[in-house]
């Protein structure tokens, strides 16, 4: 059971948007796109700061639609996202403490979706580091270390979380020696997500329920993006060309996370347009020519806002 509810007109418009874009998109196949969408009816229980405790926020129903939104893809560093919230609860909790180097590795990690940057944060997290390849006692130790961010994760029970892995580093040119062995000899063992979990976990945090109430403003403060062609024309990561950003009115809102390899391009984001219902949308695409395509995210980026202009 999802945290949102099947709705007759998202679902309408939903199937509408897929077609268009497999009709758009010869390439890309049924089997190699995965969407959520949700929508934020008025009063938005969303981007308040915090004014809903955790128990009525999470009893607030939602619409939405979704295409594969429970098939496991490779998230690239969209997983970033994950650590993200799971370093603020550490933090939280008192099992992390924060520090100036902590704090620039994670601001890197999410802008910039530095792979050197989440190798720190994931060592922090687990306690465990990169490094020669370890014989099987101490290995065995090592991989329970690592695996507390899944173990985290599980047990906030939330039922579109039980397929996902999330206890992996993201690389530029890949793992090496432990890390190596860890992924296993066919990479079984890689990160996977489904849009459907990475639409929860960030609605939890745009709703100001996860880690903290602080926490979530502090992460949504990381994850906005400015749709001002002079504030990120020179950037050395462009997160707007290529992705949502490109696709909305330059009035829009936007806080969003990437994922892109050469195999992947994934996008989750929280969207604001005025005089419109606010929306939440991931996006996970498959294969070469998918993570090259530079219109594919911005086309189903349009469709979307011109479709909530409709719904009733």
């Amino acid at each position: 059971m999802t945290f949102f509810h099947s709705d007759e007109s998202l679902t309408k418009l939903g199937n509408q948007i897929i077609e268009a874009t497999l009709s758009q998109f010869p390439t890309l196949g049924e089997n190699q796109l995965a969407l959520t969408w949700i929508v934020y009816d008025s009063p938005t229980p969303v981007n308040t700061g915090a004014a809903l405790t955790p128990e009525a926020f999470w009893k607030y129903p939602l619409r939405g639609f979704a295409y594969r939104g429970i098939e496991r893809i490779y998230p690239s560093s969209l997983v970033q996202l994950f650590y993200l919230v799971a370093l603020y609860e550490w933090i939280n909790k008192g099992m992390l403490q924060p520090s100036a180097e902590l704090e620039r590795a994670t601001r890197d990690m999410i802008i910039h979706s530095s792979s050197d940057a989440t190798s720190l944060v994931v060592d922090s997290l687990t306690g465990t580091t990169s490094g020669p390849e370890l014989s099987a006692g101490p290995f065995e130790t090592w991989k329970a270390q690592r695996n507390l961010i899944n173990r985290y994760f599980q047990s906030l029970n939330w039922s579109e979380l039980t397929s996902i892995n999330v206890n992996q580093k993201t690389w530029c040119d890949g793992a090496y020696g432990r890390e190596r062995a860890f992924l296993g000899e066919l990479m079984e063992h890689r990160n996977m997500l489904t849009s459907n979990a990475t639409a929860r976990l960030f609605h939890s945090i745009i709703g100001g329920v996860a880690a903290s109430p602080q926490a979530s403003k502090t992460m949504m403060k990381l994850m906005q993006r400015s749709l001002n062609p002079e504030d990120w024309a020179e950037q050395p990561s462009n997160c707007i060309l290529g992705f949502f950003g490109e696709g909305l009115p330059k009035t829009a809102r936007l806080w969003s996370k990437l994922g892109q390899d050469r195999q992947v391009r994934h996008e989750a984001a929280y969207i604001e347009i005025p005089n419109l219902p606010p929306y939440l949308l991931v996006v996970l695409t498959e294969g070469k020519a998918q993570s090259q395509n530079q219109a594919l995210l911005p086309f189903i980026s349009r469709q979307i806002a011109e479709a909530v202009k409709t719904l009733p």
